[in-house]
């Protein structure tokens, strides 16, 4: 299963991961939600570190692009952020949960034909960290896919 290989990647290459100790959840055709504990990512505040809030939502935001590019059939040498941004809306008291948004099917399509063609893509990915039905991050990010 696709969610198994990615989160044994996750946790055995990028070991900020394993040590913030975040989790697939799910992944259907509409979002992917990851989390991570509070516990081990808590500020002197007794809320969630921002700096974890921003990795949760750039690595939860670089795996759906690996998991878009496994189901495109493509093996992806480099998947990159190049731009992206937080707002920070409220803090988070809780244990993490990250939703990442999947793009449209026309948008997976256009990157689809970028990497046919110039082998190289970039594509716009949103996320959302929600406690108790309550927007606390935003994320906006650009990712580009090399072949």
């Amino acid at each position: 299963m696709l969610t198994e290989e990615l989160q044994k990647k996750l946790h055995n290459e990028i070991p900020l991961t394993k040590l913030m100790n975040i989790k697939i959840k799910e992944y259907n055709e509409k979002e992917l939600i990851t989390t991570a504990p509070l516990s081990i990512n808590i500020n002197d505040k007794g809320t969630a570190f921002g700096g974890s809030l921003s990795t949760m939502t750039i690595i939860s935001s670089w795996s759906l692009c690996w998991l878009i590019s496994k189901e495109l059939g493509v093996d992806s040498k480099n998947i990159v952020v190049i731009k992206n941004e937080n707002s920070y809306k409220k803090p988070v008291t809780k244990d993490i949960f990250c939703y990442t948004q999947k793009p449209s099917k026309e948008e997976i399509q256009r990157l689809k034909e970028k990497l046919e063609s110039k082998k190289s893509a970039s594509i716009k990915i949103k996320s959302t960290i929600i406690e108790e039905n309550e927007i606390c991050v935003e994320f906006e990010g650009y990712y580009v896919i090399k072949l």
